[in-house]
């Protein structure tokens, strides 16, 4: 009893009690058959007053039982355990003192038949109440020792004749259910205990599975809050490192730009990831699938990898689908998705390449990006998918990577209801797969990269509170032959207009340290200048102003800006005039 709680013993305390006060209601039915048995070859009037005896007992015990139930609901259970173990434990030795009554009454003078039956009634009960009255041992010793125990000593006169080997069957009997009894009792304590134990576990999960939602939500509210501060000195980097790359003449210094340029990018691909993962883990994430050509997006990884591909050494290989291939898919996910298998093919394969291809596979289309790489042991596959984890061995090969990019797919295909996998040997190489749903073609989707760039004539004004920031623009945006306008409130932006500047394009932050919006102002200077394109600039990535402004159709361009979809974006919008009604409404690319 001391191994469970006190609500345990409670528990064991009412599974005592509706034993023991099954074995008290059954015993009148008993005493009755015995009664009138006894009565066809003897005086029954003491067998008549242990029938009546135990119609009384078995009324109290039923009102008893009543109470006992209304205590349970209104007491705790040290009080319940205070107030009716001893009750219990009363009506057990009466009980038992009830049944060795026939015992004594028929010593003497019974039939040898009517004491053999009233001998193996007896054993019947003693065994009945020695499995289920156990729960709280105390109770069912007490019922022992007045009762099977008690009868013992009168067996002599009970069988004058045949005592002598009744009596030795009997002790043993009396050995083995008294055995029997702890073993129950034991059993029944456990059982409480594992129900306890199980509770216990229930709550700690529910607990750590709290605990980890609310650290997870924490994490996501952080990093939506953060992002913007995270992504500001990365995204000043890379347009300044563009700038100067395109600016610089010096041979010398075109392997170490190189090196910066891949090494941004490794930054700026961990905080997309990091920042995505947490996006569909928060469940911000609106998916719209759609029929898409798969040819676009295998052109788009051509141009995006190629180059990095032949710096490191590595052969790039597509095998197109047919011109007709298309999934059922969203076109965010699904870029992001193949996008971050090249890229983790391409940066844990030392030497040989990598190939994209695609078959069909009984309606569906299976995309697979084989690489000449690593390989994945077998003991790595089922955790590659996880957040963070990298298996041991492509920490020798290359140190860039965080462990997200798997992750970031997994849950993108899972958001689609599209399914993943991988096939692969240690040491040989991998082939990662999509398998997305077959569609009719649909609309090709537009690719910023794969439009060629040109040559860049207007002017740009470009709102943003960070000084770093403005001057990392102006340095890229005039290295393409632009003028630019730099303004960090609303009052400096409007000056530029007030001052007859022909506005072209508007590039406008997000948060503003005056506390403007960042989409009010944008809104308000397009309104000044009809003929102009604007777009937001943000690294925050769920602000009710960005959605809003997405709903509305303007363009919502992510910190840290890509140089090369700037670049196509902006030779798109300036190279042609535009009439006023189309500068106000501006379609994403």
């Amino acid at each position: 009893m001391q191994t469970v709680s006190m609500a345990g013993q409670a528990r064991l305390l009412e599974m005592t009690y509706q034993r023991l006060h099954t074995s008290i209601m059954v015993l009148p039915l008993v005493a009755l058959a015995l009664t009138l048995f006894y009565q066809l070859q003897h005086d029954a009037r003491w067998m008549w007053g242990w029938f009546g005896f135990y119609v009384v007992f078995a009324a109290t015990s039923h009102r008893l039982r009543r109470v006992f139930r209304q205590d349970q609901g209104r007491r705790d259970a040290a009080d319940l355990m205070r107030r009716w173990r001893p009750r219990l434990e009363l009506c057990a030795l009466i009980h038992g003192a009830g049944t060795t009554a026939p015992v004594v009454i028929a010593a003497g003078h019974a039939s040898y038949d009517f004491a053999l039956l009233l001998l193996v009634t007896n054993a019947a009960i003693l065994a009945g109440n020695a499995t289920h009255q156990t729960p709280v041992l105390s109770v069912f010793m007490r019922f022992f020792m007045t009762g099977w125990n008690a009868s013992l000593l009168v067996q002599p006169w009970l069988f004058p004749q045949h005592w002598y080997f009744i009596l030795p069957l009997s002790l043993l009997h009396t050995f083995t259910m008294y055995r029997h009894s702890h073993t129950a009792h034991r059993f029944f304590v456990h059982q409480v205990w594992l129900e306890e134990r199980g509770q216990q576990l229930s709550a700690q999960y529910r607990e750590a599975r709290d605990a980890a939602e609310a650290a997870l939500a924490e994490k996501n509210r952080f990093l939506s809050t953060a992002a913007h501060d995270l992504r500001q000195p990365v995204h000043a980097m890379g347009l300044l490192t563009e700038a100067i790359a395109l600016r610089n003449r010096d041979t010398a210094l075109a392997a170490p730009l190189s090196d910066l340029r891949l090494n941004l990018q490794s930054v700026q691909l961990m905080f997309n990831s990091l920042l995505d993962l947490s996006k569909i883990e928060s469940g911000q994430v609106a998916v719209r699938p759609e029929p898409l050509l798969l040819r676009p997006f295998f052109n788009e990884l051509e141009i995006q990898f190629l180059a990095e591909a032949r710096s490191r050494g590595l052969r790039l290989r597509l095998h197109m689908p047919p011109a007709g291939a298309a999934v059922q898919a969203d076109a965010a996910l699904l870029r992001q998705s193949l996008s971050n298998l090249v890229h983790n093919a391409l940066r844990y394969t030392p030497q040989g390449g990598v190939l994209i291809g695609a078959r069909r596979r009984q309606g569906h289309w299976r995309i697979e990006v084989w690489d000449t790489g690593l390989g994945v042991a077998l003991e790595d596959r089922a955790r590659i998918y996880q957040p963070f984890y990298r298996p041991q061995h492509a920490w020798h090969i290359n140190r860039e990577g965080h462990g997200l990019g798997l992750a970031v797919v997994a849950r993108c295909v899972d958001l689609m209801g599209a399914q993943h996998g991988l096939q692969s040997r240690l040491g040989t190489g991998s082939c990662f797969w999509l398998q997305l749903p077959a569609a009719a073609p649909g609309p090709c989707p537009a690719s910023p990269r794969s439009q060629p760039a040109r040559p860049l004539q207007g002017r740009c004004l470009i709102l943003d509170d960070d000084p770093h920031v403005l001057g990392a623009w102006s340095a890229l945006l005039s290295s393409w032959g632009l003028q630019v306008c730099l303004a960090s409130d609303a009052r400096q932006a409007f000056a530029h207009v007030d001052a007859g500047q022909a506005i072209d394009v508007v590039l406008c932050d997000q948060r503003l340290r005056s506390g403007e919006s960042g989409f009010d102002v944008l809104l308000a200077l397009l309104a000044r200048c009809p003929q102009a394109r604007g777009a937001m600039v943000s690294g925050e990535f769920d602000a009710p102003a960005l959605r809003r402004a997405e709903d509305e159709g303007y363009l919502v361009l992510k910190k840290p800006v890509d140089v090369a979809d700037l670049q196509a974006l902006l030779s798109r919008w300036l190279a042609a005039p535009v009439d006023a009604a189309a500068a106000v409404e501006v379609p994403q690319p």
